[in-house]
């Protein structure tokens, strides 16, 4: 097979792999925003199209250097780096079937180091650093998220309750000589900053999106020498947008799977925080889930919440375990419009019995998901490079 026509694979795979990125990414980005019909989907899908572009082209870059050259003490060849992308889409697929997004950033590093260990050239040191980040990144997205829904959060809801009116955001005021935008016949100056708020933060987050992801469909391609670090964040950018544009449609439906049973006002928190702790960790070549990070902020947010049942008069209690209270961290869902209680009284009982937040066999799926999916794509491509040393 010649190298042309590898590449041509290759390239065909890296779209593969940028499409279910675009799918899922867009949907988290731009879900809260669409349900609350602040946005339109193909609006949504356009502007995360171009802020991808603009974290792929920016932050993405430090990433896009440790998964081509950091991870591996040697070159990913052409045909080494399509095996690799090869075993990143079968990881998609496989969480996809499971109904589970499996971190395409792990999958990805997963996949390289199995090629690494195969043949000798793995990094350990990279690689110990990477996997650190892996488990302080969900410590620091649940304490975040706790710290914020126990002491901050009641007090956030009160003062800046994310509501829509009928009729449009704006309008155009015909009476003078030039047309000017005025507010909508409803729309409150509230309204309007919050709409914007939730725009710049879906805008972080596709920013974000785009750090963490970009290099994920194209970094073995761009470690071969056989696309131009450009070329490929083009590349990856084009087929992420495609995925906004067409399986996300489905995916903002679900008012951003995760995120769709919980107020807005918490979502944005949730997707504000991820964002800053995914960007950060991009911009030090650390490559990371952004889903991880949106996962545990929002079990933190609902525990956060959940604890701020406990009495004065019952600390001690709970000091010598002699409590049988269980968290609830579907608090989250509870009536925007109850009292905010100071800290250390008791939450009404509309907070403490609302629906779960989460199912937590569903985290517990997510968790051992982050564990399997990574190993098994080093299993499976250590195996194939071992079986076949000359792709290598």
């Amino acid at each position: 097979m010649s190298l042309t026509t590898i590449l041509i694979v290759g390239i065909v795979a890296s779209i593969f792999v940028g499409l279910n990125i675009g799918g899922s990414s867009t949907g988290i980005a731009w879900g809260p925003a669409v349900g609350a019909g602040i946005i339109s989907k193909t609006l949504a899908a356009g502007l995360m199209t171009f802020f991808v572009f603009l974290g792929g082209w920016t932050v993405g870059r430090n990433v896009m250097d440790t998964l081509a050259g950091d991870i591996i003490t040697i070159p990913i060849s052409l045909e080494s780096g399509v095996a690799v992308l090869f075993f990143i889409g079968l990881g998609i697929l496989i969480a996809n079937v499971f109904g589970v997004p499996v971190p395409t950033s792990m999958t990805t590093v997963g996949s390289i180091a199995g090629l690494g260990l195969a043949t000798g050239t793995l990094n350990f040191e990279t690689i110990g650093w990477i996997v650190s980040w892996w488990v302080v990144t969900p410590i620091i997205g649940f304490w975040v998220g706790g710290v914020i829904g126990r002491y901050l959060y009641p007090e956030l809801n009160r003062r800046f309750e994310i509501t829509t009116s009928d009729g449009p955001l704006l309008a155009l005021d015909r009476r003078g000589t030039v047309p000017t935008p005025t507010l909508g016949p409803n729309t409150t100056r509230r309204e309007l900053l919050t709409t914007v708020l939730v725009l710049i933060i879906g805008c972080y987050m596709a920013f974000s999106a785009g750090a963490s992801n970009v290099p994920n469909a194209v970094a073995p391609l761009v470690s071969s020498g056989a696309l131009e670090i450009n070329t490929a964040i083009a590349i990856a950018t084009v087929a992420i947008g495609v995925g906004g544009f067409t399986i996300a449609r489905r995916t903002m439906e679900s008012v951003g799977t995760e995120l769709s049973d919980i107020p807005l006002l918490a979502a944005l928190i949730v997707m504000l925080t991820a964002a800053t702790i995914t960007t950060a960790l991009s911009a030090i070549g650390i490559p990371i889930s952004l889903v991880m990070a949106m996962v545990m902020t929002i079990v933190g947010l609902g525990w956060g919440r959940a604890t701020r049942p406990v009495r004065v008069r019952d600390v001690r209690d709970v000091v010598r375990g002699d409590t049988t209270a269980e968290i609830e961290p579907g608090a989250l869902t509870a009536d925007p419009n109850t009292p905010v209680r100071q800290i250390g009284e008791e939450e009404p009982r509309e907070v403490r019995e609302a629906g779960d937040l989460f199912n937590p066999r569903a985290i517990i799926k997510y968790v051992s998901m982050w564990i399997i999916g990574p190993t098994v794509s080093l299993g499976l491509s250590y195996a194939f490079f071992v079986a076949f040393p000359f792709v290598g």
